[in-house]
């Protein structure tokens, strides 16, 4: 990971529990890069479905993923205000300039009044049995799932419109660089 830096951009494979690939995007721009954790960005970038489906995404989106929670949370820049898709996942790590995780999902919507709703409980526990989550991990996963609601409830960090407003501004400014 010492050879990612700011300005690259990586590709995004998202896996299952049992090690299939689920998802892959096609670019995210890096942003920020810390001790605990990677903010990159993309916009209008091109989804690939596992079934083979693909779509492009409608609205810039900060990409936030954690070294050491089991979640990371897309900030979606959309007309109607700043929406928050958070999913339950594993720690990412990068092979080469490919992000990956395994996706459990479970996901937390966050509305730009401050409502959120837990999504795809179902999908979550046929998952666990099919797959055969442990016992061990579903506790970390349900205990992530609360941690990731407290910092929404608190407001902190991703969850602060001016954080995002910040990494919105440092991808737009590498933008115009490199159109230059």
């Amino acid at each position: 990971m010492d050879n990612i830096k700011v300005g690259d951009n990586l590709t995004i494979n998202c896996y299952k529990h049992n090690g299939i690939l689920h998802r892959v995007c096609e670019d995210a721009k890096v942003l920020e890069i810390t001790e605990d954790k990677l903010v990159c960005a993309n916009y209008k970038t091109k989804i690939t479905e596992n079934d083979g489906r693909s779509y492009n995404t409608n609205e810039l989106a900060i990409l936030i993923f954690y070294k050491k929670n089991w979640f990371n949370v897309i900030a979606q820049l959309k007309e109607q205000g700043l929406f928050y898709y958070c999913n339950i996942a594993s720690p990412y790590i990068i092979e080469n300039t490919t992000i990956k995780y395994i996706d459990y999902d479970l996901d937390l919507r966050v509305f730009p009044d401050g409502g959120f709703r837990i999504l795809d409980r179902n999908e979550y526990k046929y998952h666990k049995r099919i797959m055969h989550y442990s016992n061990d991990l579903d506790l970390i996963l349900k205990n992530e799932l609360q941690n990731l609601i407290a910092l929404k409830k608190e407001e902190k960090s991703p969850f602060r419109a001016e954080e995002i407003q910040k990494y919105y501004e440092i991808y737009v400014k590498l933008q115009k660089n490199a159109k230059n």
